[in-house]
């Protein structure tokens, strides 16, 4: 007969940033990537923002693996269906970390926050913000799936935020039923204040509309 257990021990793990935070910064952008990426390569999408502007910082996923069986290609991910509130854990504890590390003492004066999740970081940043209570000004959702373990109640602390849905009219991932189910699910949680943002194309980072969003 077997038996599963823990332990606890201090671990370590890596996140990226892009451009220099001065005082000509105004945005600190936190962004989680999907299932597959590696943060040093989600940056590639945020080349294209001003970098006077904007500060990026991209967690990393703690959970690597080979995409190929050449292993060649590494990717990561957030959480799995195994021990996943022990995942849960682990990974807000590490956001709990790179926001002391990297934000807290920046988010002065006119300087603003946006937190967003792409893919599967949508569920690494919803559930590390209803965990952390953390403030941001802009919370951005693209092409993920929201748990369904929350309510209003549990974000009350974003109720000046603004939350922005990014999604493309053709992902593979998202039917327009289940694109129908998880909106009405978001605006039960943040009680209608969604700015709703189609694109066409697929389950794809929308880069003109994260340029759209860095000029609000």
């Amino acid at each position: 007969m077997h038996e599963e257990k823990t332990v606890s021990y201090t671990t370590q793990n890596t996140y990226y940033t892009l451009n220099t935070f001065t005082v000509k910064t105004k945005k600190i952008w936190l962004v989680c990537h999907g299932i597959g990426y590696l943060s040093t390569y989600f940056l590639d999408h945020f080349r294209h923002l001003d970098p006077d502007e904007n500060y990026i910082i991209a967690p990393q996923a703690p959970s690597k693996y080979y995409q190929d069986k050449k292993y060649k290609y590494v990717g990561a991910s957030w959480f799995t269906r195994v021990n996943t509130q022990l995942e849960i854990q682990n990974v807000t504890n590490y956001l709990d970390q790179v926001y002391e590390q990297e934000i807290s003492a920046k988010l002065q004066g006119a300087v603003k926050l946006t937190i967003l999740g792409y893919s599967q970081g949508v569920s690494a940043v919803i559930r590390w913000l209803a965990h952390a209570k953390v403030y941001c000004d802009n919370l951005v959702l693209h092409s993920g799936s929201t748990p369904r373990e929350f309510h209003s109640e549990t974000f009350k602390h974003l109720n000046h935020t603004k939350v922005s849905v990014i999604y493309g009219t053709d992902d593979m991932y998202l039917s327009d039923s289940k694109m129908i189910a998880e909106l009405n699910y978001l605006k039960s949680i943040f009680n209608d204040k969604l700015n709703i943002i189609p694109f066409k194309g697929n389950h794809e980072v929308h880069e003109p509309t994260l340029l759209h969003l860095s000029l609000m």
